[in-house]
């Protein structure tokens, strides 16, 4: 039998070449859009969210992310089909965010990532140099037309290298992929055309690293497989001992292990840190404090070997381990305690030798219960915010359980741990991460939709005390999440334009007071109870209708003025709350 022939959709043919797919891309391709809910978009929008997907989660350690935020492409996209900006480990597509990353952090460490998609069978050096025209004109002059999408990024760049005082780790990073559904053969004339392009951009001295990637289907495939597949590496530990059983735990090792073999944990193929590997561990990177500043200064010292002494270590929880005398293979691992050693170490991976070794300590369990003692023990070490910890209370298991009591399209998946939900086969657009939640439950319940960007610490410090409060009642959390998804949905399918987005949390105000205009009991009542459930109805049965008349409210409190500074000042708020009777300072 002869093989499965392609699928070419030559409906139309352009200066992009034959649109091409194989049954194995179309098959990837229908997966991810199923699961990100787009599968009704056409299939060129759709292959733009994917690249844009696979290749942002290369440098951007969380998962539940919408791709569609990305996506630039359309009319004067000046020949960029998504931009991604990583900053701090966030992905940041709102200018407002850099303030209050930068307040939490004290420093930037940037990452620029940069797609082309096109579906052809073959790479194009017109196309390579058109790609990289585009980058360098987004970093420079600007005289290419942009569409407001390239314009909210370009300025989210100049704000960045407008505090250019503050890149603690170096110069931003600047990543170019040009992705096809066609086999990257590294013509010589292709590479010569990237290599140019890479070169230029590097002679202006305003980046660290530039580095042009082909992603041709093979790439796309192993991309995509990675996104589903839980880290697995295999090491050897020799100079280690068995701890005695412990209930709950299949089996735990303490020891000594190599700074060099430690590496090979933490990095990925391309010689990178995995940042998704330090997701329980709750401080994060924190540049080089005082702390850290010293644990380098060891490391550059003629007593290095001495670093094993001075150092406390490293603790891996594992799903799995498999153990050969002294060859170790481990699957599902997280680091949840030494995430400022392991990045030491890896910035300074030229001064390691085989004298430095560092406290290891594995324990392979999935036991939830033994997995939270040991995040909230070993991270007690040093100051962490209480909100940081909060995905181990009671209360948020019980959010994340009563989310998933609903059915079908009603459930959603509150992801009180990150990564908890890779490689589930539900729409991704379902899963309703920690800080979103924090955002829509203080826009709708505490009415501070201007509080979600800019100044979102200063919500977040109300979580455990006037929201997400041990004996509050859960709808409002539901009801919060639920609307957040709507509102996410009907921007996807152009039921409310994109020129809304800004004032998404607003839009969240004005849907809960249309619902329901009355002053709020606490978040404890039950009548809170009763009032949420009426309000649940409302948005399953007509959400659309509930959120185009808060498009038509908000439209009108702000003259039709939906620029970003305008409609997130707080005036907007208190204007949101006298239209529904309620005077400043909220509505419970």
């Amino acid at each position: 039998m002869s093989p499965p022939s392609p699928i070419l959709d030559v409906a139309q043919s352009s200066k992009k070449g034959i649109h091409y797919m194989d049954r194995i891309m179309g098959g990837l391709l229908s997966e991810f859009s199923s699961e990100f809910g787009c599968s009704e978009m056409a299939e060129d929008k759709r292959f733009e969210q994917f690249a844009a997907y696979l290749v942002t989660r290369r440098h951007y350690s969380e998962s539940a992310f919408d791709p569609s935020d990305l996506v630039t492409g359309g009319g004067h996209d000046t020949g960029i089909d998504a931009i991604a900006i990583v900053v701090n480990n966030n992905l940041v597509t709102d200018v407002d965010e850099i303030d209050e990353l930068l307040e939490a952090n004290k420093y930037l460490e940037v990452t620029f990532v940069f797609v082309q998609a096109e579906r052809t069978e073959g790479f194009s050096a017109a196309k390579i140099g058109t790609f990289g025209y585009a980058v360098k004109d987004f970093f420079g002059q600007g005289k290419l037309k942009r569409n407001e999408s390239i314009d909210n990024s370009a300025e989210i760049m100049t704000k960045i290298f407008n505090l250019s005082g503050k890149f603690a780790r170096g110069n931003p990073s600047c990543y170019m992929y040009y992705v096809t559904t066609g086999k990257w053969q590294a013509e010589h004339d292709l590479v010569a055309r990237y290599t140019t392009e890479v070169d230029e951009l590097l002679s202006t001295n305003n980046f660290s690293i530039v580095d042009f990637i082909p992603v041709g289907a093979d790439l796309i495939q192993k991309l995509y497989n990675q996104t589903k597949n839980k880290i697995s590496r295999e090491f050897i530990f020799a100079q280690r001992t068995v701890i005695p059983d412990i209930a709950n735990v299949s089996e735990a090792h303490l020891g000594f292990l190599s700074a060099t073999e430690f590496l090979k944990l933490v990095c990925d193929d391309n010689n990178e840190i995995i940042k998704s590997l330090f997701y329980e561990n709750v401080r994060d990177w924190q540049g080089y404090n005082n702390i850290n500043t010293e644990i380098r200064e060891t490391l550059s010292a003629e007593g290095r070997d001495r670093f094993v002494l001075m150092n406390n270590g490293v603790t891996i929880i594992a799903g799995s381990l498999h153990t050969t005398g002294h060859r170790f293979t481990m699957g599902n691992f997280q680091i949840v305690n030494g995430c400022q050693t392991s990045h030491v170490l890896y910035d300074n991976r030229q001064l390691l030798t085989e004298a430095v070794r560092i406290p290891l300590r594995i324990i392979c369990t999935q036991d939830e219960a033994v997995i939270e003692s040991v995040i909230t023990a070993t991270n007690r070490q040093t100051e962490v915010k209480q909100d940081q910890f909060f995905a181990l209370r009671e209360f948020a298991k019980k959010l994340e359980s009563y989310f998933k009591t609903f059915d079908g399209g009603h459930q959603l998946y509150y992801e009180r741990r990150t990564h908890q939900y890779d490689g589930q086969p539900f729409e991704k657009t379902r899963i309703i991460t920690h800080p979103n939640l924090v955002r829509s439950v203080g826009a709708m319940f505490l009415a501070e939709p201007h509080r979600t960007t800019r100044t979102y610490r200063l919500l977040s410090a109300k979580v455990g005390k006037d929201i997400f409060a041990d004996g509050d009642r859960l709808e409002p959390y539901y009801v919060s999440a639920f609307a957040l998804y709507k509102l996410e949905y009907l921007f996807r399918n152009g039921t409310i334009p994109v020129q809304f987005k800004p004032a998404r949390y607003h839009l969240l105000l004005l849907a809960r007071l249309i619902m329901d205009a009355g002053r709020l009991p606490k978040m404890n009542a039950h009548e809170m109870g009763r009032r949420c459930d009426a309000m649940i109805e409302i948005l399953w049965d007509k959400p659309d209708g509930t959120f185009v008349e808060a498009t038509e409210v908000l439209k009108e409190i702000v003259s039709g003025n939906l620029a970003r500074d305008h409609v997130r000042r707080e005036p907007v708020t208190d204007a949101i709350l006298a239209r529904y009777g309620h005077g400043k300072g909220g509505t419970a």
